[in-house]
């Protein structure tokens, strides 16, 4: 039994299938992590795919569909796994999809992942992202903004909006905690499926959050900051540019458990 596997409708994809895919950039994903071949945030992924089809194709492949691909390629793997759905239209790209265009789901699953251990260092680069609230394919200034941060002795990059306001990361949300409160960064973004989960879960817990805009100026009075993504809830920032955090174990310790009461489901 193999973690390596990509699936097209349900079914194994052949190469006469996923060749013009190959060169195809017009496409939504969500990515997700399987454990005990159950999900968390089950229904964050659902809705994520939903509105981001009707943005970019005008409709939506049905939540039970989805979900029957999502549990064909969680039954053929191993109990824990990586899994990304991405979801694509027939028509491809730089054209405009007829009627006959049908929207189709293609599954790939991977080793299950953790993230880095961090303690992170991430560059302040000014960038904004085309239809920030889509999970979109074929995004290049991501990881050109990666690679230009690790070439400048950095970890990774973190996005500065045309106000100034850091916003997200290469491939993450970003948090924040100023002591008592968690501090998410108001601006265009991503609105993340782990960063959802453990919104609604730090609400349960009783724990004080809030929205602002967050500036490199605004970084020496917070208490720590954090990167989270599909992989992990928290991994601790020790610096922004050139400004320095603290790793702030306590409110990393603090999402990790947000995250982890949050139920596993399964598709």
């Amino acid at each position: 039994m193999t973690s390596f596997v990509v699936r097209r409708g349900g079914q194994v994809a052949t190469a006469a299938e996923l060749a013009p895919l190959a060169f195809a950039g017009y496409a939504h994903f969500t990515a997700m992590q399987v454990r005990g071949r159950r999900v968390r945030g089950l229904d964050l992924h659902l809705e994520r795919l939903r509105s981001a089809s009707v943005e970019l194709f005008g409709t939506a492949v049905p939540d039970e569909r989805v979900l029957a691909y999502l549990r064909a390629a969680i039954e053929a793997g191993p109990e824990d796994l990586s899994l990304t759905a991405t979801v694509y239209s027939t028509a491809g790209e730089f054209t405009v999809a007829g009627p006959d265009a049908e929207v189709e789901v293609l599954v790939r699953t991977g080793p299950a992942a953790s993230g880095p251990r961090g303690p992170l260092a991430l560059s302040a680069v000014g960038h904004e992202r085309v239809l920030p609230a889509v999970k979109h394919v074929g995004e290049v200034a991501k990881t050109y903004h990666l690679r230009q941060a690790v070439a400048q002795g950095f970890d990774d990059a973190a996005f500065v909006d045309r106000r100034g306001r850091l916003t997200e990361g290469s491939i993450w949300n970003l948090a924040f905690w100023d002591g008592a409160a968690v501090v998410w960064p108001e601006g265009e973004m991503l609105g993340g499926t782990t960063m959802g989960i453990v919104r609604r879960q730090l609400d349960r817990l009783g724990v004080a959050q809030r929205v602002q805009d967050v500036t490199p100026a605004d970084l020496p009075a917070l208490a720590g900051a954090v990167v989270m993504n599909s992989w992990t809830p928290g991994v601790a920032v020790h610096r922004i540019g050139d400004t320095p955090l603290p790793e702030a174990p306590a409110f990393v310790e603090l999402l990790h458990r947000a995250y982890q009461a949050e139920p596993l489901t399964s598709p």
